[in-house]
């Protein structure tokens, strides 16, 4: 079913509109949240507070692109779920090494979480990512935003590992300077 006609059950209150979701974009957030948290309980539970979310969000709200709309708030739930886990002193996944990563150029990982909620940060993020090359902005997005694995991002792009981490590596850098620029270094 196309998504237009997706938001139209949602605005219509037809429950259909959680079943299409779910048949249509299921996968999808369940690999966010799970690339997220690495435990597929928890995963499943984000997925389904996702769909919670848009039901309780559509109406009013009408996404211009539903997939992007549906991402966002299963990163969001995904990553309030990583934080309960942190604080219960649960094992972490691959996030946790991806914004350890980060650390470099956004000042420490607990502060990352409040940096990346301000929107002053996510616009510079974003127009950042606008100035690099497609395949390097991949890259990053894969990594830093879907929190892919180093593997998975070089099965999915053909890419050696030593390729990958340099490119990442090399775009931290970048960002760092761009940050830098923009006065949010410490």
């Amino acid at each position: 079913m196309e998504d237009d006609k997706i938001i139209e059950l949602y605005f219509k209150r037809d429950e259909t509109a959680i079943r299409e979701t779910q048949s249509k974009y299921g996968k999808y957030c369940y690999a966010i949240a799970r690339n997220i948290l690495g435990v597929h309980l928890d995963a499943e539970e984000c997925v389904n507070d996702t769909y919670i979310e848009l039901w309780e969000t559509i109406p009013p709200n009408r996404p211009q692109i539903f997939s992007s709309y549906l991402a966002m708030i299963a990163r969001r739930r995904a990553l309030d779920r990583y934080r309960y886990n942190i604080a219960k002193k649960r094992e972490g996944s691959t996030a946790v090494i991806s914004l350890s990563e980060l650390e470099g150029c956004i000042f420490s990982v607990s502060s990352i979480y409040d940096e990346i909620a301000d929107a002053e940060l996510a616009n510079i993020i974003s127009e950042f990512l606008y100035t690099l090359p497609e395949k390097e902005c991949n890259v990053f997005l894969r990594r830093y935003w879907y929190f892919d694995s180093i593997e998975d991002i070089c099965r999915r792009f053909g890419y050696g590992q030593s390729k990958v981490k340099m490119m990442l590596k090399r775009t931290r850098d970048k960002l760092a300077k761009y940050l830098e620029k923009e006065n949010l270094i410490i």
